[in-house]
């Protein structure tokens, strides 16, 4: 499902880290554990990359993907079980989104049609379903 910004109370979060190609390694660990879709270790160069660290250990991202001309893809959305419902997701969301928006574009997200829950917070957020896209993985040979 694509959802694009329609109202959401985009905000800086000043515990927000960003992310560099330095915390490559601890990305891809928390990316390994948690799932939120492709990220490899040159995705870091698509665009900023926003964390959150307790006592050090990287345990929440979010950053940008695509971006077709004006509109800005929020990305690997991702927290550590241990932290979750701590709302450090949600405020690296709005932190990105008000960074989009500073630079006069629109954020978009995508999210799999059978995840609701990140579908319905998304919504909650402000963002709006705008429509279902069909994504497929391709490999080239060799």
């Amino acid at each position: 499902m694509q959802l694009v910004d329609d109202g959401v109370p985009a905000a800086p979060d000043p515990d927000a880290v960003i992310l560099t190609a330095d915390d490559v390694p601890e990305m891809l660990d928390l990316v390994a554990r948690t799932q939120p879709g492709p990220f490899r270790r040159r995705t870091i160069e698509l665009g900023t990359y926003l964390g959150h660290r307790c006592d050090g250990k990287l345990v929440a991202m979010v950053g940008e993907r695509m971006h077709p001309p004006g509109w800005t893809e929020i990305s690997a959305v991702c927290t550590d079980p241990a932290y979750r419902g701590q709302g450090l997701a949600t405020r690296l969301v709005l932190a990105l989104a008000h960074g989009i928006r500073e630079r006069g574009e629109v954020p978009f997200m995508h999210a799999a049609a059978d995840n609701t829950h990140a579908i319905e917070l998304y919504v909650s957020l402000g963002f709006r379903l705008r429509r279902q896209v069909t994504f497929a993985a391709v490999r080239v040979p060799g």
